[in-house]
């Protein structure tokens, strides 16, 4: 049933009886004094109900004005502690940022963003989604969402972080230098990454662009892209490794890049999250410091 009178009203009665006075209530209201007399008045006729007797020297309540305000004065001490906590949202670092985040490049370019951050504001948790599937941000109430390839989010800003390339590589021990052709890797034994197929390839002598699909003595199929590099430093076969991962492991000697002029094109991985203008501190925090930290 539809209430026939207001809430805010309601509110102004029980500053009243709290504070003691209409008074004291209009200052902590920052109403004027005839303008909360009159909505109280309003409030009374709209309920067909005597709340307060009033006289000269003070005001108090009538039995059903009492119980009015013994339901009501919990209900808005808790709103006012929840717009408390809204406006801190605002104000102090404090509170969960929930992010999700790829599972591969969470861990080898995130990891020290996520746990310096942590250091650096005690009081703000993260909650982390690892998936390398394309999440529904809005359904999971994600807050910050990095991708890599993957399409925009309606109406989110979008921030570059770092471009990215695949490379080809092979056990050290293994002899390619033969090989000029992405299509002379049929014969080869191969390690593919679920996402990672076709291995898109582009020639950065020529231009020529050549999409392998491994359909040939595929000796591990595997959706962690750990396992596919473990695989490689075995030497299991050839595999196609982003080069955040494959470059420090050539330099150390545990991989070897095969056909050197040949990679993918660059991809583009971001960070994405809502309009700034209503965001709370935390995430506003997270999102400046990710951004100093790739700059």
């Amino acid at each position: 049933m539809k209430s026939n009178y207001s809430l805010d009203d309601l509110r102004c009665f029980c500053a009243i009886v709290k504070l003691g006075s209409f008074k004291r209530a209009s200052e902590s209201l920052a109403m004027p004094l005839s303008t909360l007399s009159r909505r109280i008045r309003q409030l009374e006729k709209d309920l067909h109900l005597r709340l307060l007797n009033r006289d000269a020297h003070r005001v108090t309540l009538t039995h059903t004005g009492e119980q009015y305000y013994k339901r009501y004065c919990t209900l808005f001490d808790e709103l006012n502690c929840i717009a408390l906590e809204l406006s801190e949202d605002k104000e102090q670092p404090k509170g969960k940022i929930k992010i999700s985040a790829p599972i591969y490049l969470g861990k080898h370019l995130l990891s020290d963003i996520f746990c310096n951050f942590l250091l650096q504001y005690p009081e703000i948790q993260l909650d982390l989604r690892f998936s390398n599937d394309l999440i529904d941000v809005e359904e999971q109430a994600i807050d910050i969402a990095f991708r890599i390839r993957n399409p925009t989010i309606d109406d989110w800003i979008v921030r570059q972080l770092k471009f990215t390339r695949n490379l080809l590589c092979c056990h050290p021990s293994q002899i390619f230098e033969h090989i000029t052709h992405p299509e002379q890797l049929e014969e080869f034994s191969k390690i593919t990454c679920i996402g990672l197929v076709p291995w898109q390839l582009e020639n950065q002598l020529t231009g020529e662009k050549c999409n392998y699909q491994p359909s040939n003595l595929i000796r591990l199929e595997v959706d962690e892209i750990q396992m596919v590099t473990y695989a490689v430093k075995k030497g299991l076969g050839i595999s196609y490794i982003p080069d955040y991962i494959a470059l420090p492991m050539i330099e150390q000697g545990q991989l070897k890049r095969i056909l050197p002029n040949w990679q993918s094109e660059e991809q583009t991985f971001s960070m994405h999250y809502r309009d700034r203008k209503n965001m709370p501190l935390r995430v506003r925090l997270f999102i400046d410091y990710t951004l100093q930290h790739f700059t």
